[in-house]
């Protein structure tokens, strides 16, 4: 975990991959993260692999995501808030943009959503969400793509477009931000994470 900040009882890494678990005797009260310490990003391609299971002891279910521009809100709790590229067991929300301690859902999986200076939000299909999460390997090891360019977010699933979000408003949007990694209170889930790369893009 060199270069990264987390809670250490719940992150390790283990066969190259990155790995946060929790247990049914020692939930987490709130949503905590792992932080990239080695800088922020802003225009960028991140790509990965991920694979969510359930905690040995529960019944299936889970939720993580990969945090991006975000800004660290408590440091000592590991706790970030931003834009979030989603993971979840169910395949509800994975593949949608949401914002971490912020305005919530962005865009579903299967819209286009561009966000007005007001915040308003006009949505538009790029696919049905039921159909795109059939791409989504439950259980199996994704490919997540990140392609952040401006005010454009792009979220990519076994490289298929989950979701996009084009975002004006200018008072609650971030060009810049730290990369994280999230364990999500509820039921006992291992969420890993590995062969990740991040290409820095210059506008």
């Amino acid at each position: 975990l060199t270069g990264w900040s987390g809670n250490e009882q719940l992150w390790s890494v283990q066969d190259g991959a990155i790995i946060g678990s929790t247990t049914a005797e020692s939930p987490i009260k709130a949503n905590t993260f792992l932080i990239w310490k080695a800088g922020k990003v802003a225009d960028f391609v991140l790509e990965l692999e991920y694979r969510l299971t359930p905690g040995q002891e529960s019944k299936p279910g889970g939720n993580s995501g990969i945090q991006y521009r975000s800004q660290v809100k408590d440091e000592a709790a590991f706790i970030v808030g931003g834009y979030q590229a989603d993971i979840d067991w169910d395949l509800t929300y994975s593949g949608i943009n949401y914002e971490e301690r912020g305005r919530g859902i962005l865009a579903l999986r299967g819209q286009s959503v561009t966000i007005s200076d007001q915040g308003e939000k006009n949505a538009k299909p790029i696919g049905d969400a039921d159909v795109l999460g059939k791409k989504i390997n439950q259980g199996q090891w994704n490919r997540y793509r990140i392609v952040a360019l401006g005010n454009s977010l792009q979220h990519y699933i076994n490289d298929t477009l989950m979701s996009e979000v084009i975002d004006h408003q200018s008072d609650k949007s971030a060009g810049e931000g730290v990369l994280a990694f999230q364990i999500h209170t509820g039921p006992p889930m291992v969420i890993q994470f590995r062969n990740v790369r991040l290409k820095n893009l210059k506008q």
